[in-house]
């Protein structure tokens, strides 16, 4: 709630309107009547689907991702992003571009698919990521902790 998505935002259209290649995806708050009840994924190519969703009970099915009350979206989520991260990965040398990606937290871990990306594309030559992670709090999420202790990262952080 500090501003992550919307500095993405603001520099993602800054980018485009330069005429540099870029591509990725943001999560959106969703909200109804005032209440945020999810969060949405939205691709820079202008495709959205679920992230996640408040539930509406407390029991928990044995395949349901949950942080706090929402429930995660897996299917939406991988069916969204994973696409646009191999072309970005699989893009030729000659199409350096840069790939958004926000945000790397606790929903979108839970998809193994998504971490191999991820990893891919950030030690795949010529992909600049503009990424957001999460500031720790709580139990350290392994890849956000590996993504800030890297050589080539700069972690700025928002607030």
């Amino acid at each position: 709630g500090v501003g992550k998505t919307t500095l993405i935002q603001k520099v993602t259209q800054a980018l485009k309107s330069s005429g540099i290649p870029i591509d990725g995806f943001y999560t959106e708050e969703v909200r109804e009547c005032g209440r945020r009840t999810g969060f949405d994924v939205v691709t820079l190519s202008g495709k959205r689907g679920p992230l996640s969703r408040v539930s509406s009970d407390s029991s928990t099915s044995r395949r349901e991702y949950r942080v706090g009350q929402y429930v995660v979206d897996l299917v939406s989520f991988e069916q969204l992003v994973l696409p646009m991260l191999r072309n970005v990965n699989h893009g030729s040398d000659a199409e350096k571009k840069i790939c958004v990606i926000d945000e790397i937290g606790k929903m979108e871990l839970f998809s193994q698919a998504f971490i191999q990306a991820v990893r891919q594309t950030l030690t795949g030559s010529g992909t600049m990521v503009l990424g957001t992670i999460p500031i720790p709090k709580g139990k350290p999420l392994d890849l956000v902790e590996e993504i800030r202790s890297r050589k080539d990262v700069k972690v700025f952080n928002v607030s």
